[in-house]
């Protein structure tokens, strides 16, 4: 393995832990800056929207660029965003950091895919982008209730100070292990914004993006109100809550890893497997919620078939933007982000509609039907074209 790929996923470890910890830490945020509770949950959202905004316009402004060089000033960036909420002496410049550090969030990820696919030969590259992403997983697991942990400690601030550390850290590590000339020789060179936006005509293109919209939608809506299903369906207390979502985080680790193993072996069929089997995996939740021991084993296996769509998602788009993947990947970075908005809101109303709390995981498993419906239809349609980019093994696998 290149040690340029653990640079990059510690660069994604602080990325995810600056967007999820900040739920753990809600409260003292809230009482510290003297606001609401949906007024200290804008940091959430605001941080989603600035994701998904990043994720494109900074990606197209830096195209021509060398991909270590953004990556080393998009840590730049997320080191000094996170500073500033550090050091925060009011909500608004709060704020202020935490869309200044988002603003890298979807570049880097876009970027970074890019560059850990071009490290590896093409036959390990959705592996390679699984290693990057393990970073993001990893701090579901470890690093949220370590970073909630040392917040209600020693006060929220800390945690911040720490994730500026783990910035650093990540940013000696790329400048140091990331090679210069990061192409391997079968990888295309980088394209201009032009040739970028080129990809787009491709409607395979916009196929990946609707499944990533629906797909990961599906996972987040589900978990998105997981507390709620938790204590009031499931009968756990509150103070389980937080162990049971290192259990999920867990599953994110696995999927992630076995994702990205088989996307580099059967990319289609994985994809069309993992979605199949999460809509299972969400039903049978639904149905079983209640029950302590079926919700443990659900929740993880909503992790791990939730995450294991990730690197094979990532890789499609990839392919089908092949000579200009960098405007393609970060689109794709930022339907992840437009996908766990979606889910979020559509959970929210059938909340809202009195459905209860399992509703939540229904609507996730309509979505991931919905998913795998358009990735059925995109593989029929690319078959019919016959205009299957270099690599891709969608001719040859039955879906």
């Amino acid at each position: 393995m290149p040690l340029g790929l653990l640079a990059l996923a510690m660069g994604g470890f602080g990325i995810g832990l600056t967007e999820f910890v900040i739920m753990g830490l809600l409260p003292e945020v809230a009482a510290d800056f003297q606001v609401t509770e949906s007024v200290a949950g804008y940091l959430i959202s605001g941080y989603a929207l600035s994701v998904a905004i990043g994720a494109i316009v900074i990606t197209a402004a830096v195209t021509r660029f060398d991909r270590k060089t953004v990556l080393q000033s998009l840590m730049v960036l997320f080191i000094g965003g996170n500073l500033l909420s550090a050091i925060a002496p009011t909500y608004e410049v709060m704020m202020g950091g935490r869309v200044l550090a988002a603003l890298c969030h979807g570049a880097f990820f876009g970027i970074g895919s890019v560059l850990a696919a071009d490290l590896v030969t093409a036959s390990k590259r959705a592996a390679a982008i699984a290693t990057m992403f393990a970073g993001l997983t990893i701090a579901n697991v470890l690093g949220v209730p370590f970073g909630t942990f040392l917040g209600q400690q020693f006060g929220w601030r800390s945690t911040f100070w720490a994730i500026t550390v783990i910035g650093v850290v990540a940013l000696i590590g790329i400048t140091a292990l990331v090679p210069s000339v990061s192409r391997a020789a079968d990888a295309p060179e980088p394209a201009g914004l032009r040739s970028e936006l080129r990809a787009f005509r491709n409607p395979q293109v916009w196929f990946s993006i609707a499944v990533t919209i629906l797909g990961f939608g599906g996972m987040f809506g589900a978990f998105t109100y997981i507390a709620f299903t938790l204590t009031e369906v499931g009968g756990f207390a509150s103070s389980s809550v937080p162990w049971l979502l290192v259990l999920f985080g867990g599953g994110l680790f696995v999927g992630n890893v076995l994702g990205g193993r088989a996307a580099d072996k059967a990319l289609t069929r994985t994809l069309t497997t993992v979605l199949a089997v999460l809509a299972v995996v969400l039903v049978v939740f639904a149905l079983t919620a209640g029950s302590k021991p079926m919700t443990i084993v659900a929740l993880f296996l909503m992790g791990l078939f939730g995450f294991a769509t990730v690197p094979g998602l990532q890789m499609r788009i990839m392919n089908y933007a092949a000579q200009a993947p960098t405007m393609a990947s970060g689109a794709n970075i930022a339907a992840f982000n437009v996908g766990n908005a979606l889910g979020a809101w559509l959970g929210g109303i059938t909340i809202a509609a009195g459905l209860g709390f399992t509703s939540p995981i229904w609507m996730g498993a309509a979505l991931t039907v919905a998913a795998l419906a358009v990735l059925l239809v995109a593989t029929a349609v690319d078959r019919r074209s016959k205009a299957l980019p270099v690599g891709d093994d969608s001719a040859v696998v039955p879906v």
